[in-house]
């Protein structure tokens, strides 16, 4: 092959990481705002799909020993671009919003299992890294495998295929011994690549061992932290999936891959620490110890009794109140009730109701998962607000609507010092004058606990599908002989 054709090829390529690398950062900064943030999307995904057709430009530098299967691993990443690519587009068009949590837990995975397997290609194949290169890529192969491993486990939960944590005596002393014995098999894994050193065991060997105990340990952190906790779950092993992907770029030397691994990880990490500063929890809490245990919460007698409404009553109320706050929660996306939500509030908005969204940084079971619910159903941006921007807002709101909100509304988070959500910030709700919940039944949330506001003075209770709920709030006020707002 004339070199000036390698030479172009590797030009290329350093050009096209770097046009990716460019596109994935703009495409960030266009996700920081709502309005933008689907603009955002494709760009990044653009910067992807230059990344990604510019690695074939890679056969232009293969080996002697590689050309008799150039052929053969070209048709081989053709036909793995094709799979994925096609179960990431059915599953983009037709996963319900309910399940998108599940899917981000799985792609989450799938990015720190790519990560592990690039890693596991550089050990086997022993190309004569230097230290610093092979302790990276160990890390990143550690990191990698656990955020494989964790997400599945994270997955299983979300989809209700495991339904309770799973605690055991001594299992916090147990991963630890996990943890440290995966760190001693990656420094013999180190040591072993020096000539002189010993081998007690052939590399190849102490790699698999090394995965084993890596992916062990991500099923091992996560089984353990109840479901209370996912959103925060779900943010550290996007972090840890985008700091693999860092670190195996640095060891392909990809400006592509650690740009975007770093960004990832560093937006993931911030996410993580928003969340536990939301639960009022810090990181290190959330993955070793035993919130949502709420066998050792006793909980004292509540005073006051459900009182429930009819729907119908609830939604005229609303229509003659002066200012009224939605808080939704996952409640509404089960019941994808978010086009009948806001086809209500510009009902309300049509008889002069000021009509604002409160969405708590936990709600649901992913971050952002509100935002995105509404966002879907056509509610404009300036309506939604966060916690720390409404929150003083409701003594002085009329009525305060909840929709299969739980734990982030519970008044016992800022009272009750033996309940798992102590200190946890709330939206306020409870300090409306009015308040309605719609929910399904008397269950609990995800802490496991009953939540005071349902009995308070001020609160009543619209028992049913949320969606349905809905409707009969919008014939109510209908009757009236009321026309919603274009």
């Amino acid at each position: 092959m004339p070199i000036f054709v390698f030479q172009l090829a590797q030009l290329g390529i350093v050009a096209a990481d770097l046009t990716a690398a460019l596109m994935f950062l703009y495409g960030l900064h266009r996700m920081a705002s709502p309005v933008t943030a689907a603009s955002g999307i494709f760009v990044a995904g653009v910067g992807m799909a230059v990344a990604i057709a510019a690695s074939f430009l890679h056969v232009f530098g293969v080996s002697a020993a590689a050309q008799p299967y150039l052929v053969t691993n070209i048709a081989l990443a053709l036909l793995a671009l094709c799979i994925g690519g096609g179960i990431a587009w059915w599953s983009g068009r037709t996963v319900a919003m309910t399940a998108m949590p599940q899917m981000v837990a799985l792609y989450n995975g799938m990015g720190g299992g790519a990560a592990a397997a690039i890693a596991a290609a550089e050990l086997l194949a022993d190309k004569g890294h230097g230290l610093t290169t092979l302790i990276v890529t160990l890390l990143g192969a550690l990191i990698g495998a656990v955020s494989l491993s964790g997400s599945l486990i994270a997955w299983a939960k979300l989809d209700g295929v495991i339904n309770q944590p799973l605690r055991l005596k001594g299992q916090q002393a147990f991963n630890a011994l996990v943890l440290v014995l995966t760190l001693a098999i990656g420094v013999y894994i180190a040591i072993a690549r020096a000539d002189t050193a010993p081998l007690l065991l052939a590399t190849p060997v102490a790699v698999y061992l090394f995965f084993g105990c890596a992916l062990a340990l991500g099923i091992l952190m996560t089984l353990p932290i109840g479901g209370a906790d996912m959103p925060v779950v779900i943010s550290i092993f996007n972090a840890f999936t985008g700091l693999a992907v860092g670190l195996e770029g640095f060891v392909l030397q990809s400006p592509a891959l650690m740009v975007a691994g770093m960004v990832v990880g560093a937006a993931g990490l911030l996410l993580t620490l928003l969340m536990g500063r939301a639960m009022n929890r810090s990181v290190a809490n959330v993955v070793f110890s035993n919130f949502g245990n709420v066998s050792k919460h006793k909980a004292g007698k509540i005073q006051g009794e459900l009182k429930p409404i009819q729907a119908g009553d609830a939604g005229i109320a609303m229509r003659y109140a002066t200012s009224v706050v939605i808080v939704p929660g996952y409640g509404l996306a089960v019941a994808q009730g978010q086009g009948k939500l806001f086809e209500f509030v510009k009902l309300l908005q049509a008889a002069g109701v000021s009509v604002r969204f409160a969405v708590h940084p936990v709600a649901g079971r992913m971050p952002g998962q509100m935002d995105v619910l509404l966002a879907e159903a056509g509610v404009p941006y300036d309506m939604i607000f966060q916690l720390e921007d409404i929150n003083g807002d409701f003594k002085t709101t009329n009525v305060a609507l909840v929709i299969g909100a739980n734990d982030v509304v519970n008044p016992a988070a800022r009272t009750d010092k033996a309940s798992p959500i102590f200190g946890m910030p709330i939206l306020n709700v409870d300090q409306a004058k009015q308040v309605f919940v719609i929910k399904r039944g008397e269950g609990k949330g995800y802490a496991g606990i009953a939540n005071t506001l349902f009995y308070g003075n001020n609160c009543n209770m619209v028992y049913g599908d949320a969606q349905t709920m809905l409707v009969q709030m919008i014939e109510a006020v209908r009757g009236l002989g009321l026309s919603a707002a274009a």
